[in-house]
C-alpha cells in the first residue's frame, strides 16, 4: 500500500493558482480528479496526518502513488477541464452518478429530410430533437398515438419509408390518416417538415396555440355548416386535451425548469430530477451516487450539474435549475457555465417557498424511495461478489481477492479462421471497454493449445520488465508510469497486469497458458482453468482438478467469466468467417481492385444494372478501361452469380 509521504510535493512546488489535479496509482490509472480555488491549499489537505482522514479520504490516497496538477485562469476553465477529465478516465474514487435505469426518450430526427417521430435510448444523436426522458417506452407510444391524428408525422424505417415510395402504396398508417405519407407524395417534403415543427412545438410546452387554434377551425366548420370537419376537429381536439392530461400542471407560470433533490446517508446518495417544460412535468430521471469520498451535498450538487449538463447542448439546458443547495464552486461561476451553455441567461437557485419549492419536496420524496429501493437491490448483491472473489481466492490458494480476473477462450472450426477472445472482470464485474479480440496466426500450429499459447503470449509480452518504457517526468511531480502513454495520458493496450487468468478447457490448456506466461517472464498472475463438462477447475502442475460446490458464488463467478469469453470469440468467429465466406460478384474479376469496383457500383446502383450493361457501358466508368470492362462482362456473364450481390465464392451459392 503506497504511503503518501513518498509521492507528497513540496509545498513550495504546488502553484496557489485555480487548478485540476490528478490522483493516479502504481499502475498510473487515474483514480480521482478534482478541481480548486488554490491547489496549493487543497492538495495540502490530502497530506495531512492519514489519522486525520476520512476513512474513503485515506483509501484514495493510500491507493495513489503520484500527483499531478494543471493550472487554468478562472473556476469555469476548472469546471470545464474536471469534468471532460472525469468523463475521459472515468475515475474509481469520484462521484458517478450512474442511471438507476436506461430512459427513453421521444426523439424527432430533424437532421433527415424528411424527419422521423420514434422511440430513443442511449447517446444523443446530432439534429436529433429529444423529449423527456420517459419512464417507459409505452407511455412514449401513447402519446405519439394521440398526437399522430392532429400531427401525422412519419414513423416509418428508413426501409419502409424507401419501399413505400419505390411501390407507390403508403403503409398502414398512411391509409388510417395517422401519417401524412411523404413517402409517395401526399403531401411535399416541405409541408411534412413544418408538420414535424409544429410536433416539436407543441411537445415543447407551445400547447395553448394548438388547443385554441383546434377549437376555433372547429367553430368555424361548424358555422359553415361542415359538420364532417367540424367532428373531425372535434376529435383532433379531444386528442391533444388527452395528451395534455398525461403530464399534470405543477407550475401555473409556465416555468421551463429542471428540479433536482437528493437523498444521503454516509456511503450512498440518490438524486432525482423532474423535467418540466411549460409548466408540465415532461420527464423524470434518476442516479445513484457511491459516496468514496467524504463528499457534502453542495459538492454532490457541483459534481451532479457537471455530469448532467456538461455533455448537452444548448437546448437541454433549461431557463431555471432549481437545487437542494447551492454547489460548493461560486454560484456565479456555475450559472456562467451552464448561461454558456445554453446562450441565454440561466437562475440558479434554491428555492424557498411557494409552489416550486412544493415540487422540490416531491421530488426529495422520491429521491428517499429511490435510495432505499436502491439499497435493497444492491446488498444482495454487494455481498455476492464479495463472497464469489473470497470463494476464488481461499480455493486458489491466493494471496488475495483476485480483484481483475481476465479469461480466454479459442474458437474454430476444424483448425480454420482460429479466432481467441479476452474479456476482463474487474471486482465481480464486467469490464467491456478492456475486452479484446485476436486473429490467430497460426505460427505454432490451428490446436487449441498452440492457438491459446500464441494468445496469451502475445498479450503478456506487453508486461515483460525489459520492454518497459522509461517513464518521463510530469509537472507536479512524480513521473507517468511505464503503462501510461506520456503523450495521451491514457494506458497502453494490456497495461495492467491481471491477478487470475482463466481459461476455458481443462489441463493441456491451463499447461500451454502457464508455459506461456513462463517464457515471457511473468511469475506473479495465477492460472486456472475451466472445464466445461463437470465444470473443474484445473491448476497447472497438479494432476486432479479441484471441484467447487455447486452451491459456491465462486463457481458461478468463474461460470460468468468463461461464458462470456465463449460468447465474445464465437461472436468474433461468426463475424469473421462470413467475412470471408461472402465476397461481392466482382471479387473474381482479375485486375479489378477495391476502388475501381467502388466506381462501378456507385455508376451502375447495383450488380443487377451493371450486368445488364454492355462493354462501352462500363469503359465510360472513370479509370476502366476496355480490356476490364470485358473481363467484367464476361465474369458476369458466367451465370455463377445470376440474381444476387453477394456470393459465396467456393459454392457459388447466393447469399444475398
Amino acid at each position: 500500500m503506497p504511503d503518501p509521504a513518498t509521492y507528497r510535493p513540496r509545498p513550495g512546488e504546488i502553484p496557489v493558482e485555480p487548478g485540476v489535479y490528478r490522483f493516479r496509482d502504481p499502475q498510473g490509472r487515474v483514480v480521482y480528479v478534482g478541481k480548486a480555488k488554490s491547489l496549493r491549499a487543497r492538495l495540502s489537505n490530502y497530506f495531512q496526518d492519514v489519522s486525520a482522514l476520512h476513512p474513503r479520504t485515506l483509501a484514495m490516497v493510500t491507493t495513489a502513488a503520484s500527483v499531478e496538477w494543471t493550472t487554468v485562469a478562472t473556476e469555469v476553465e476548472a469546471l470545464q477541464l474536471e469534468y471532460s477529465w472525469i468523463k475521459e478516465f472515468d475515475p474509481r474514487f469520484n462521484v458517478k452518478y450512474r442511471d438507476d435505469k436506461s430512459y427513453p426518450y421521444l426523439a424527432v430526427t430533424m437532421g433527415e429530410d424528411v424527419p422521423r417521430v420514434q422511440v430513443m435510448r442511449g447517446a444523443k444523436r446530432k439534429g436529433t430533437r429529444y423529449f423527456g426522458p420517459y419512464t417507459h417506452a409505452w407511455a412514449i407510444r401513447e402519446t405519439v398515438d394521440l398526437l399522430l391524428r392532429v400531427f401525422p408525422v412519419r414513423t416509418c424505417s428508413a426501409g419502409v419509408f424507401k419501399r413505400a415510395g419505390q411501390v407507390g402504396r403508403p403503409c398502414l398508417l398512411g391509409y388510417i390518416d395517422k401519417c401524412s405519407a411523404p413517402c409517395v407524395g401526399r403531401i411535399s417534403v416541405e409541408e411534412h417538415r413544418a408538420l414535424a415543427e409544429d410536433f416539436c412545438d407543441f411537445m415543447g410546452g407551445q400547447t395553448a396555440r394548438f388547443v385554441r387554434g383546434t377549437e376555433k377551425q372547429m367553430k368555424a366548420a361548424a358555422a359553415e355548416l361542415d359538420f364532417e370537419r367540424a367532428a373531425r376537429l372535434r376529435d383532433d381536439l379531444g386528442a391533444l386535451q388527452r395528451a395534455l392530461e398525461k403530464s399534470a400542471v405543477v407550475l401555473p407560470d409556465a416555468t421551463d425548469a429542471d428540479v433536482f433533490a437528493i437523498a444521503d446517508d454516509e456511503l450512498e446518495a440518490a438524486v432525482q430530477v423532474f423535467h418540466v417544460r411549460g409548466g408540465r412535468v415532461r420527464g423524470q430521471r434518476g442516479w445513484v451516487v457511491e459516496k468514496v469520498e467524504d463528499v457534502a451535498l453542495p459538492e454532490l450538487v457541483e459534481q451532479l450539474l457537471l455530469q448532467v449538463y456538461g455533455g448537452e447542448s444548448g437546448e437541454g439546458v433549461p431557463r431555471e435549475v432549481l437545487v437542494p443547495e447551492l454547489p460548493a464552486s461560486s454560484e456565479a461561476d456555475v450559472e456562467d457555465w451552464l448561461s454558456e451553455l445554453r446562450g441565454s441567461r440561466v437562475d440558479l437557485r434554491v428555492p424557498q417557498r411557494g409552489d416550486k419549492r412544493a415540487l422540490m419536496d416531491t421530488v426529495r420524496r422520491n429521491a428517499s424511495q429511490a435510495l432505499v429501493l436502491h439499497k435493497t437491490r444492491r446488498a444482495g448483491d454487494l455481498t455476492t461478489r464479495s463472497q464469489a472473489l473470497a470463494d476464488i481466492q481461499e480455493a486458489l490458494g491466493l494471496d488475495e481477492a483476485p480483484l481483475r480476473i481476465e479469461c480466454y477462450d479459442v474458437s474454430h472450426i476444424q483448425g480454420t479462421d482460429v479466432v481467441a477472445s479476452m474479456v476482463v472482470f474487474e471486482d465481480g464485474v464486467a469490464k467491456k471497454a478492456d475486452y479484446r479480440k485476436f486473429n490467430v496466426r497460426g505460427d505454432d500450429g490451428v490446436d487449441d493449445t498452440a492457438a491459446m499459447r500464441e494468445v496469451l503470449m502475445r498479450r503478456f509480452r506487453r508486461m515483460r520488465p525489459d520492454e518497459q518504457l522509461q517513464a518521463p517526468a510530469v509537472p507536479g511531480g512524480g513521473e507517468v508510469p511505464a503503462g501510461i502513454d506520456p503523450d495521451t495520458g491514457r494506458p497502453r493496450r494490456f497495461a495492467y497486469t491481471p491477478n487470475l487468468v482463466v481459461v476455458d478447457g481443462g489441463l493441456p490448456q491451463v499447461e500451454a497458458a502457464a508455459r506461456a506466461l513462463a517464457d515471457v517472464g511473468v511469475v506473479d498472475v495465477a492460472v486456472c482453468g475451466l472445464a466445461k463438462r463437470l465444470e473443474e477447475v484445473w491448476l497447472p502442475g497438479e494432476p486432479y482438478p479441484l471441484v467447487l460446490p455447486r452451491t459456491s458464488q465462486g463457481l458461478y463467478l468463474l461460470q460468468r467469466v468463461r461464458d462470456e469469453a465463449h460468447r465474445f470469440a464465437i461472436t468474433h468467429h461468426r463475424a469473421r468467417r462470413s467475412k470471408g465466406m461472402t465476397a461481392s460478384a466482382l471479387d473474381a474479376v482479375p485486375g479489378l481492385g477495391q476502388t475501381r469496383r467502388a466506381a462501378l457500383l456507385k455508376h451502375f446502383g447495383s450488380v443487377k444494372r451493371l450486368r445488364a450493361a454492355s462493354v462501352e457501358e462500363v469503359a465510360e466508368v472513370p479509370g476502366v478501361g476496355p480490356a476490364t470492362a470485358a473481363a467484367v462482362v464476361a465474369a458476369l456473364a458466367d451465370g455463377r452469380t445470376d440474381g444476387g450481390v453477394v456470393v459465396n465464392t467456393a459454392t457459388g451459392e447466393i447469399l444475398e
